[in-house]
């Protein structure tokens, strides 16, 4: 481990290291910084955080993660993750539970983020993300510099709000309560073991909690009560919903009939009343409330970062082929027609499934940007194995699968620093092959992300309506002058790095500037 002070552990030395990013830089760098600053420093090690946090057990080997998070004896997530949750979801949501508990709503959710049953939202998903690519094309016409990251989580969190909840946030087009008290939520959440205690002392946090949530739960609320106010009813929605209070549950004894809407909401419905059948709609409503509050979070954070992270990479001037390559591509799947890829999709889904470069290049963004971590709870006779054989115990550990620090370490990727989404099509034996489990963007395991599947689907419908017709470049260097935007401004090169905002979300809301492209199969676009 690095130097440890006898009085301050390495409090001096992470303020040391953090001191030279900017102010709000993600603290995932830490360990990659700590490892340019201390050669000789492991991939696997303690450090001392007391009095502001537990002691830190930091992984950056894959067969050590793997050791806590795929393990039988897998560790369960950190309660830092139900502190954070907490102010949003109001505890008993998925990332929160334990035990049986948490066995049995996984199971009941599982089916609405099965592959097959994401690929039945894709008519769904093209729609919202049809609205997407207009604005962009606006800003385009406008020519004006706007916040990207704003108009991804717009999209995200209309496509959410119609595959978890058929419901219409219509986000895109104004503000919505529900979607903006969560936004400001996230501003005011904490982990408890942040490297700068003021983040979680502030003694505004409770009323701007307090505030927040009441908007949100009496919204959700409303769209669920509704929607299973009745014991002898099921949902039947032919179409969705547009306001909290437009959702009406259909007058149908028969609680085993299968309903026309395909939201995740409605199918876990379906599972809750098979596992228990006498069971009121009004207990489920209570018990969906949680889960349908973090898988709007989910589902729209993590998913508009990676959205902004693609046009990132794609737009940069060095990876010129690429965005070629993945024209091509498209080409070849969708016709040579950009207009007609969105109603190609429609009829016919599985045509997503025809894009191996397309999910390359999504694998490659996810890996150079990781949007998580996976922090577990270290337990009373749990020990994990280097890969020098030393056992270390993790009792009162934080034990922290850092996934940045993994994804960018050169021992276990060649190239590790350039996007190569080429390393994603590789033979066996090729030496860019991924080593096994070293990606780790939605973990691996019992705890695994559960809307992954729902994530990449999202990300290829992005790129194909998108990338051939409107393109996305960032305007850091305008926004900087007119801001005025001084001190530290990149990490490790990186002017769009990752601040702590929910997911590790793009520096300054990433300021860019959107074009039209005339795509004509050859064009450097």
């Amino acid at each position: 481990m690095p130097p440890h002070h006898p009085i301050f552990g390495h409090l001096l030395i992470t303020n040391k290291t953090l001191s030279k990013l900017p102010r709000d830089a993600h603290a995932h760098y830490l360990p990659s910084q700590l490892g340019l600053a201390y050669s000789k420093l492991g991939p696997v090690y303690y450090l001392d955080m007391w009095p502001f946090a537990p002691p830190f057990l930091v992984a950056i080997s894959p067969t050590v993660i793997s050791q806590f998070t795929q393990a039988e004896s897998h560790l369960d997530n950190h309660p830092g993750i139900r502190k954070y949750l907490l102010p949003i979801t109001g505890g008993g949501d998925l990332a929160s539970l334990k035990g049986d508990e948490w066995k049995r709503w996984r199971k009941i959710y599982n089916p609405g983020f099965g592959a097959a049953h994401i690929q039945t939202l894709i008519p769904t998903i093209v729609e919202e993300i049809g609205v997407f690519v207009e604005i962009l094309k606006e800003h385009a016409l406008r020519k004006d510099v706007f916040a990207f990251d704003e108009a991804a989580i717009n999209v995200t969190m209309d496509v959410i709000g119609r595959v978890a909840l058929n419901h219409e946030f219509h986000t895109q087009q104004h503000p919505n309560p529900m979607t903006t008290a969560l936004r400001s939520q996230l501003r005011w959440c904490s982990f408890g073991a942040e490297p700068n205690p003021f983040d979680y002392m502030n003694p505004l946090k409770p009323l701007v909690h307090w505030y927040n949530a009441r908007i949100m739960n009496n919204y959700m609320t409303t769209v669920l009560e509704e929607r299973y106010s009745s014991s002898s009813s099921s949902p039947s929605p032919s179409k969705p919903s547009t306001t909290a209070t437009s959702i009406e549950a259909s007058n149908n004894n028969n609680r085993s009939k299968k309903w026309k809407s395909k939201a995740v909401v409605d199918l876990a419905y379906a599972e809750f009343q098979s596992s228990s059948p006498q069971a009121p709609n009004e207990s489920f409503a209570k018990a969906a409330l949680p889960q349908m509050k973090l898988f709007i979070l989910g589902g729209h954070d993590t998913t508009a970062t990676t959205i902004t992270y693609l046009f990132h990479l794609l737009s940069n001037p060095s990876h010129s082929h690429h965005l070629r390559k993945l024209r091509k591509e498209h080409d070849s799947v969708f016709g040579s027609n950009p207009a007609d890829a969105a109603e190609k999709l429609k009829e016919n889904p599985a045509l997503l499934n025809q894009l191996p470069f397309t999910l390359a290049v999504i694998k490659e963004t996810l890996r150079l940007f990781p949007v998580v971590t996976a922090p577990r709870a270290g337990e009373k006779g749990h020990y994990i194995t280097t890969d020098e054989g030393v056992r270390m115990p993790t009792e009162g550990c934080l034990v922290w699968s850092c996934h940045h620090g993994l994804h960018r370490n050169p021992n276990y990727w060649p190239r590790a620093t350039e996007f190569v989404p080429e390393r994603w099509m590789v033979e066996e034996g090729d030496e860019l092959k991924p080593m096994k489990d070293a990606w780790r963007p939605f973990e691996f395991g019992p705890r695994a992300c559960i809307g992954r599947e729902l994530a990449v689907t999202e990300l290829k419908v992005v790129l194909v309506l998108s990338v051939r017709c409107v393109m996305v470049r960032g305007a850091y260097g305008e926004w900087d002058e007119l801001h005025g935007r001084k001190g530290r401004k990149e990490v490790e090169g990186e002017r769009a790095y990752q601040i702590q905002l929910g997911s590790a979300r793009a520096s300054d809301g990433f300021p860019a500037r959107a074009e039209l492209v005339d795509w004509g199969g050859n064009e450097e676009g």
